[in-house]
């Protein structure tokens, strides 16, 4: 028994369960065949309605849900909410499977958005049930793990597609069974003790906590003091202390009851601590930027695809693209994991630089013309993005002031939301423009060019100061030592 209970209170232990949630929840053979498999005989939709009607329902089902459902992940502690995610995966594939119509399609569009908002929970899990200095590689794992499972599940379907193994109903079949083992690890996953609002002082949380502050702000000297005062006061010192304890135990039972009314407040307050690190804050714009632009390329690139070389013949080839950037995706997240770079220097600079190179693959995808170029530069458009990513929620976990995690990336993802609704409503929906495919990614590619100039320049800016400063800490030094020279004779 005690052997268990080591295993479980070991990072290691949920560490490997959320990997394994991770992993198989993420494997889904048809995804690269959802345009052919929507616009095919199986569904008989055309290009318009999925493009203009059914995708954009994603995107106003993740705004409309991520606020309810962070605050879900607080209350319940994370791992009911990744539970739930992976039911509702259940029912987004179990729609998809079995519905045709394009309201059902819609709904099964509203079910997805819900299962993306719930990532909070699944990437907020992890940092609290893991100490501070494993961060990164707890970062990468769950990451890597994700992008793993496209993989194998790119593979899978490539495979299946290619020599005729199954129709894409026993897929979809089959993806139900992985759900349901992804729903297993996530029943095993232990729940945390701790959360940020709703369950913010457990008494054994409190008790380390009293203890961390006196070892951080006392010393030797005043604990025998207050061993000293505490034992002059005798009885009258034990009745207080028992009359504090009870106090303490009813004011945690009102701030129970009255921490529904007062979320509100404390979430704005803790976000304002959060976000005061200008470090953390230029992260997370270009974390919500990013993403933003990621999220929509990712959408629709089959349909660019479909556009680019309409035949069939080549569709059959989006399993082993998708398998492709996803592996090479998964390496490079995983090596982040034991990069000693200096991000804090030059993390800006690389966000500049890297999101350069994503809009010019944008727009080479956009203007080639070639499937097989618009293969190449989608994969490496993939692995720019996940690679800044990794980096982005490591260094935003490790720069937080305060344990904040799911207010910062639910935060982050709720901007990146904002600027999608705003794009997709605009540019993509059949209620506005309606733009087709190609204009589409011109704005898409367009828009990662000024967040590629926005970041250069800060980056320039940041690197020049630090080196000015440098310089003027080095002369500082020198001029010190020539004073402390002329001072010995």
């Amino acid at each position: 028994m005690e052997s268990v209970k080591r295993l479980s209170s070991d990072w290691r232990y949920p560490t490997t369960l959320l990997c394994v949630y991770g992993f198989f929840s993420t494997v889904k053979p048809l995804e690269p065949f959802l345009i052919p498999f929507l616009t095919g005989p199986d569904k008989n939709l055309t290009t318009e309605q999925v493009n203009n009607q059914i995708f954009p329902v994603w995107t106003y089902s993740y705004l409309s849900v991520l606020v309810p459902v962070f605050l879900l992940t607080d209350w319940l502690r994370y791992k009911t909410v990744v539970v739930f995610q992976c039911v509702m995966l259940f029912i987004t594939t179990a729609l998809l499977r079995w519905t045709e119509s394009v309201p059902a399609m819609q709904a099964m569009q509203f079910c997805y958005g819900v299962v993306t908002a719930s990532d909070v929970a699944y990437f907020s899990y992890i940092y609290s049930v893991v100490d501070l200095k494993r961060y990164r590689k707890a970062t990468s794992y769950s990451r890597s793990v994700q992008l793993l499972g496209y993989t194998v599940g790119s593979v899978l379907g490539q495979l299946l597609v290619s020599f005729d193994l199954m129709s894409y109903d026993n897929i979809l079949v089959f993806t139900l069974v992985l759900t349901a083992v992804a729903l297993v690890a996530s029943c095993l996953l232990p729940v945390p003790q701790r959360s940020m609002f709703f369950h913010r002082k457990l008494s054994g949380q409190r008790a380390s906590e009293e203890g961390a502050k006196r070892h951080r702000g006392g010393s030797e000297g005043e604990e025998r003091d207050s061993e000293t005062s505490n034992t002059s006061l005798g009885d009258k010192g034990d009745t207080k202390e028992e009359q504090r304890v009870e106090e303490d135990e009813d004011s945690e039972e009102i701030k129970g009851e009255a921490s529904c009314s007062q979320v509100v407040l404390q979430l704005w307050r803790d976000f304002r601590q959060c976000y005061s690190s200008r470090q953390l804050l230029y992260w997370s714009v270009w974390w919500a930027m990013a993403t933003c632009g990621y999220n929509q390329t990712v959408n629709y690139v089959q349909v660019l695809w479909e556009h680019v070389q309409p035949s069939q013949n080549f569709s059959i080839y989006n399993g082993g693209v998708e398998a492709a950037s996803n592996l090479l995706s998964a390496a490079t997240a995983y090596g982040i994991g034991f990069t000693e770079v200096r991000w804090e220097q030059w993390g800006e600079l690389a966000l500049g630089g890297f999101s350069g190179l994503g809009a010019a693959a944008l727009f080479l995808m956009t203007f080639a013309g070639n499937i097989w170029v618009c293969y190449a530069t989608y994969t490496i458009f993939k692995c720019l993005y996940m690679l800044l990513i990794t980096i982005a929620m490591y260094q935003i976990a490790a720069d937080l002031s305060m344990e904040r995690y799911a207010l910062v990336f639910g935060a982050n993802s709720f901007g990146a939301l904002l600027l999608q609704t705003i794009i997709t409503s605009v540019v993509v929906d059949s209620g506005a423009l309606g733009l087709p495919i190609v204009p589409q990614f011109i704005i898409y590619a367009s828009y990662f060019s000024v967040i590629s100039v926005v970041f250069l320049l800060r980056g320039i800016f940041s690197v020049c100061k630090a080196q000015r400063m440098k310089k003027e800490q080095l002369s500082l030094n020198g001029k010190q030592s020539e004073i402390c020279e002329e001072h010995k004779f």
